[in-house]
């Protein structure tokens, strides 16, 4: 990106309509409620030719600076710091507001580079507002619509204008003379499974199975409880106040994504609204952050769920560890604000024995102690998150597979069902992220319940797959016989 633009202004004149514009998504939580955005979001943007940062910021007020509001105008005064441009926004159908002439001269005073955006320059009457704007100072007003894309022709021209072509496009007529010739890989024709198992259960392809590589980007989500040290967490591991936190509960409403590194890797953390239980979900605004904690946690790879150590394992906590089970992330527990309990070592064992206990569906699951405000047990947490995504990400070969279930069905195998012996032909792993087991079998509505989780936990204790999901089908091979009706002679 070549660039940064921070979109900034007093409570509902657009601001994040505008951000979701840019960004060409709905990723903003918008609504006619003032004061939504609390955080500050980053995300790239195009607007035609032009590619950039852009920085959605929460509304401008003037009050103490110990409230959350202040705590608010903090986090915009820094999103000001960073940007190259200010997009300074009023509301041309309701005009100038004193909060717009103190935060004019803020944003003035920065010295960055400002234009001033007139929005809902769509609405009657909204020309009075647009020239009124004029007494900002700041320059000649831009209208636009940014509920309904209009103006930003007009708005591209400007930023073109204020920044320089040599800034907005540094390489746009840069060709390079070099080859340009593309290597293309032709993949190799994938064997059939019945090629692949054979009579013979050796895994030609045992050897071919990529190792993990502990170098890759990790996409983690944080997610729990409101008030349960989520955004206090993150802002311990990024070194910095990047996100708004305070006594108050339900501070966070975005999912806001943070860039972070650990030990060489590139990490995208993601902050979570809390979420409460659905019979106390109330108001479209609640409901939107839900919504947005959910498409999080399943953009995710690997899920850390945040439980107050004080008050632990809620009835909310299991229903999110659930949720988090059935979409097939990767969780981790982080016992968080260890550093308030008493008799550690006891309650770390009483902890463990709840974890075994309350969460059965997903056996070896990690668990960590930690503490957000005061930087402890970090780099453990974090060993527990790459030592989880390794065994999401892991694959067993046919071979091994199939060599283990000979010795389960010799020791212990399918029961009769109505005087007829289930059968059992072959197991293979067709995915990861999480494990994925299919088992060629006759009769598959008829195995009991018990003996697929006999078998679900034999992978999982044999095999080493703690602590993540495993997904386990049956299936029967088609009989190429069967609708043939029989010949007459």
């Amino acid at each position: 990106m070549s660039f940064t633009v921070a979109i900034i202004g007093r409570p509902n004149v657009g601001k994040s309509t505008l951000f979701n514009r840019l960004v060409g998504r709905k990723i903003a939580l918008v609504d006619d409620l003032p004061g939504v955005t609390r955080d500050r979001r980053v995300h790239g943007a195009k607007l035609y030719d032009l590619k950039f940062d852009v920085i959605d910021t929460a509304g401008l007020e003037e009050v103490d600076s110990e409230s959350l509001e202040g705590r608010m105008r903090a986090q915009t005064e820094l999103a000001i710091g960073e940007a190259d441009l200010v997009l300074f926004l009023v509301d041309a159908k309701a005009g100038i507001t004193p909060t717009d002439v103190t935060f004019a001269d803020l944003v003035r005073r920065s010295g960055k580079k400002v234009i001033l955006v007139a929005n809902k320059a769509e609405a009657r009457g909204a020309e009075s507002g647009m020239y009124d704007s004029y007494a900002l100072g700041l320059g000649e007003p831009t209208p636009i619509s940014a509920e309904h894309g209009q103006g930003f022709p007009d708005l591209r021209d400007a930023i073109v204008e204020i920044m320089g072509e040599e800034r907005v496009f540094p390489d746009e007529h840069r060709k390079d003379d070099a080859d340009d010739s593309v290597a293309v890989t032709i993949p190799a024709v994938p064997r059939s499974l019945d090629e692949l198992i054979g009579d013979d259960i050796d895994d030609p392809d045992a050897d071919d199975i990529p190792a993990y590589d502990a170098s890759k980007p990790l996409r983690i989500a944080i997610v729990g409880r409101p008030n349960a040290g989520k955004s206090t967490l993150v802002n311990t591991m990024l070194g910095e106040d990047r996100l708004l936190t305070g006594p108050e509960a339900g501070i966070t409403r975005d999912s806001i994504s943070v860039d972070w590194e650990w030990n060489g890797r590139k990490i995208k953390l993601f902050d979570t609204a809390g979420l409460r239980r659905k019979s106390r979900v109330q108001g479209k605004l609640e409901k939107l952050s839900v919504g947005d904690a959910l498409r999080a946690i399943r953009f995710a790879e690997v899920v850390i769920i945040v439980l107050d150590a004080t008050i632990p394992f809620e009835k909310q906590d299991l229903q999110i560890a659930d949720l988090i089970i059935r979409e097939g992330r990767a969780p981790v527990i982080a016992f968080n604000k260890w550093d308030l309990v008493e008799n550690r070592q006891m309650v770390l064992a009483d902890l463990r024995e709840k974890t075994e206990r309350l969460l059965p569906q997903i056996r070896g699951i990690r668990a960590v102690p930690i503490s957000g405000e005061r930087n402890q047990g970090i780099d453990k947490l974090m060993a527990a998150v790459a030592s989880t995504d390794e065994i999401w990400n892991r694959r067993i070969s046919t071979g091994r597979l199939n060599r283990w279930l000979e010795g389960v069905l010799a020791h212990h195998p399918p029961p009769a069902v109505a005087g007829r012996r289930l059968k059992i032909k072959y197991i293979t792993q067709v995915k990861t992220r999480p494990p994925g087991f299919v088992i060629s079998c006759s009769r598959p509505d008829a195995f009991p319940t018990s003996y697929v989780r006999y078998l679900a936990n034999g992978i999982r204790e044999t095999f080493d797959i703690q602590g993540v999901p495993i997904r386990l089908v049956l299936r029967t091979s088609d009989n190429p016989f069967a609708g043939r009706a029989k010949k007459k002679r």
